[in-house]
């Protein structure tokens, strides 16, 4: 039965477990928690609710105060996911060497991403976050030793693994760390109530810090003094950052890890794509990293042992990240022998076109609406326009190189409802076509004058002509050094593809 939801955050959490079957060796049963399943596709989502509702509880949060934390991306994105739906303001700090789509899901969220330098690493991210917060007393999340971090996958995460493994029980249960909350806040629960469970800690093979069993220098608030001295930079985005957190240290102390594996980055992106090819599971690069660990575990573990791997987030994280370099954007020879085995709809047969629609001379020459476009084109309020369609991919990629260089501009689109009515859309088109000799769409003019299509339009911002007919105009437009405004259409589109 379906169930029926007051907002986004009660869809967080009860996430499924999954059987492995192509890659899991003969003898035992392997199992994944895909916490991709939650509705921001990763496991921080359960992080980001828990702290927020516990600020809430205790005071630390007002009404409408700006909430702040430092962040390699599921963090931010679960937070802006629970504060896009509670109304508290976002500031996100994220090192910039982490992935680009990250940061775009987290501005699409409402929130403000905040850069620092990759060299500064996660300690640098990590100060930004409590120099803006003190600076304008915004609350920060401190996910890395906020308690109720840890809390959440407590009363969530262990309660559903306790209960999705009660009539078979659990040998192992395999997790990497990021900022220790999933680490501490199930193993506490998993060593108390079912300690047959042995808990397996994983970690890169060239950055083991838990391993090291070296200690993390600390500020009294438990915040890391100083990058570990055992950490190298490596793959696995949103596991190990350069220091220890308190939460995974706490775990440490508490003497519930029963082995660190480590893994190779190398390992973390083959068994990601292995996950996705042969098991139909799409997972990120910490997910392989785990999953690798979950391997190593099956190749000593009695016969007929039961082990659960979580996989932290989704694939689609990682689209810029080099866990997809090797992913082709266009057809591979193979694909393009496919498409050439039937004879239509081919991209090395150039289509013949078909001739545009004409118009009847009753809809050219409709004098309402020669008027009505003479009075767009002519306007001094809005000297750019852009007759357009909402659709039209050449369209969106003159409407983005306006927004990119402060063009302000009047887009009159042919296809939305307001043209419908009595094809008033169409009759304009038949207008145009008129006036300048082409039915293509778009069509912009600036200053009265007609300029042309999308072509035309990069042409002009390229040869100069775009800004001499602005300042004309008395409009300024940004500046365009190294700006190639062909680099505005899709992929698909650019002068280059073909396949």
């Amino acid at each position: 039965m379906g169930t029926i939801y007051e907002s986004i955050l009660g869809t967080i959490g009860r996430t499924p477990v999954v059987r492995v079957n192509s890659l899991a060796p003969p003898g035992v049963d392997l199992y994944v928690k895909c916490e991709a399943f939650n509705p921001m596709g990763s496991v921080k989502d359960r992080l980001a609710l828990g702290v927020i509702e516990d600020a809430e509880r205790s005071g630390a949060l007002a009404p409408g105060q700006t909430v702040i934390e430092a962040t390699s991306g599921n963090t931010g994105i679960g937070l802006a996911m629970v504060c896009a739906a509670k109304g508290y303001p976002l500031v996100v700090v994220m090192a910039e060497n982490f992935s680009i789509e990250r940061r775009k899901l987290m501005r699409f969220l409402g929130a403000s991403v905040i850069l620092t330098p990759a060299a500064n690493k996660g300690t640098g991210m990590l100060a930004k976050a409590v120099e803006l917060a003190e600076a304008h007393g915004w609350f920060l999340c401190r996910q890395f030793e906020n308690e109720a971090n840890a809390d959440i996958h407590s009363r969530t995460t262990a309660r559903e693994i306790l209960g999705d493994f009660d009539d078979r029980g659990l040998d192992y249960w395999v997790t990497g760390f990021g900022t220790g909350g999933t680490l501490k806040g199930v193993a506490r629960v998993l060593s108390a109530e079912s300690p047959d469970t042995r808990i397996i800690v994983c970690e890169p093979d060239n950055s083991q810090v838990l391993g090291s069993g070296i200690r993390q220098q600390r500020m009294p608030d438990g915040v890391p003094a100083a990058s570990h001295p055992s950490f190298r930079p490596h793959l696995v985005q949103g596991w190990s950052p350069d220091f220890i957190p308190k939460l995974a240290e706490d775990a440490v102390d508490m003497e519930v890890i029963d082995e660190i594996i480590p893994v190779a980055g190398a390992e973390a992106l083959r068994l990601s794509r292995e996950l996705s090819r042969k098991e139909g599971i799409l997972t990120g690069i910490s997910g392989g990293a785990t999953f690798a660990g979950a391997l190593k575990v099956c190749e000593s573990a009695a016969e007929g042992s039961t082990i659960l791997c979580m996989l932290p987030d989704t694939g689609e994280r990682y689209l810029s990240t080099p866990l997809f370099e090797d992913v082709p954007e266009d057809m591979t020879e193979e694909e393009v022998a496919i498409s050439c085995s039937t004879p239509n709809f081919r991209f090395d047969v150039t289509p013949v076109a078909e001739p545009a629609p004409e118009t009847s001379s009753k809809e050219a020459l409709e004098p309402e609406v020669e008027a009505m476009v003479a009075q767009v084109i002519d306007s001094e309020a809005q000297p750019v326009v852009m007759f357009a369609l909402e659709w039209c991919e050449f369209c969106w990629s003159a409407r983005k190189l306006f927004a990119s260089l402060d063009i302000p501009y009047r887009a009159v689109d042919l296809d939305s409802v307001a043209y419908q009515e009595d094809d008033l859309g169409g009759k304009i088109r038949a207008v145009l076509k008129a006036r300048t000799g082409t039915p293509t769409i778009p069509q912009i003019f600036i200053g009265g004058r007609h300029l042309g299509g999308c072509t035309e339009l990069f042409d002009a911002l390229a040869e100069g002509s775009l800004r001499e007919q602005l300042l004309d105009l008395g409009i300024e437009m940004a500046e365009t050094d190294g700006v190639d405004p062909y680099s505005f259409l899709p992929g698909w589109l650019h002068p280059r593809s073909g396949s």
